[in-house]
């Protein structure tokens, strides 16, 4: 079967985690016995995310990013015009894009399928706000503390990231929260996601000691949308205020902004690869 692209490359991070030299071969091996061998790698953090002018120069129109999220959000902002595609690969933590695009399947599984036409082509839906483009979620409000708490634990150890952990407990229950629009109801935090419908807003619940206890377990095992939350609204532009500055993680990135801050339904500038 002949492979609808020719010239892949590879983005990915060596000093990351989640880095595997056993899964890389099997990248590198599966392109070329599907005809389409690497033509470049970008391996951070000594190399550089290509743009779009980059890839264009190179002839490239595949860009694996078998990398974090935080990392994806910046090669397809980087990526924006080129006329290739993006082919996430679970890389990180979370992977949720890959998940969303795929399904949660491993690497040779995704890759395979891309390179043997049995994908899809085509934008996806984003997150605009002034501060940047979310590709993924957008996490407002003082819960986003727990953020710092679990990249603590990642770094120095469940030692520290417990020392760290009453002070994001109490910003959590205690500090001001946000809302959707003037008259909505306060929350910890407000959970964004893009969908083709629009930006779907849930607020996350710490009715009791219960949902407390499982948002914290929920943050530092790496997926905050297994906490308790309830559906807000979903609509195309969503206003976020609070009575100080919003604390946001885009794409698993931490961000600040003024608060009123408004969200919009965005659609990304380059084309993503699905499988699922």
């Amino acid at each position: 079967m002949t492979s609808p692209f020719s010239r892949p490359a590879l983005v990915c991070n060596t000093q990351s985690g989640s880095h595997d030299e056993a899964v890389r071969e099997q990248i590198v091996e599966l392109c070329r016995a599907n005809g389409a061998p690497l033509v470049a790698t970008f391996a951070l953090p000594d190399g550089d995310i290509p743009d779009a002018a980059e890839l264009q120069r190179q002839g490239i129109d595949l860009l694996l990013a078998w990398t974090g999220d935080g990392t994806i959000n910046a090669a397809a902002t980087k990526a924006a015009g080129w006329d290739g595609a993006i082919l996430v690969l679970p890389g990180g933590t979370l992977n949720l894009l890959s998940k969303a695009l795929h399904g949660d399947r491993p690497v040779p599984e995704i890759l395979t399928d891309a390179l043997q036409s049995t994908a899809r082509r085509s934008l996806i839906p984003t997150i605009l706000s002034d501060a940047r483009e979310a590709f993924i979620t957008v996490i407002a409000g003082p819960a986003t503390r727990w953020a710092e708490v679990r990249e603590t634990m990642r770094q120095d150890g469940i030692i520290e990231a417990s020392r760290a952990a009453p002070e994001a407990l109490d910003e959590m229950m205690n500090g001001p929260g946000v809302r959707v629009g003037a008259d909505g109801k306060d929350y910890p935090a407000v959970i964004l996601t893009p969908t083709p419908t629009g930006i779907r807003a849930d607020g996350i619940l710490t009715d009791g000691t219960g949902d407390v206890l499982r948002h914290g377990l929920a943050w530092l095992g790496g997926d905050f949308r297994d906490g308790p939350s309830e559906p807000i609204t979903t609509a195309d532009t969503i206003m976020l205020e609070s009575e100080k500055p919003i604390s946001l993680e885009f794409d698993g990135e931490l961000n600040e902004v003024a608060s009123p801050a408004t969200f919009s339904l965005g659609s990304s500038a380059v084309d993503f690869i699905a499988t699922a």
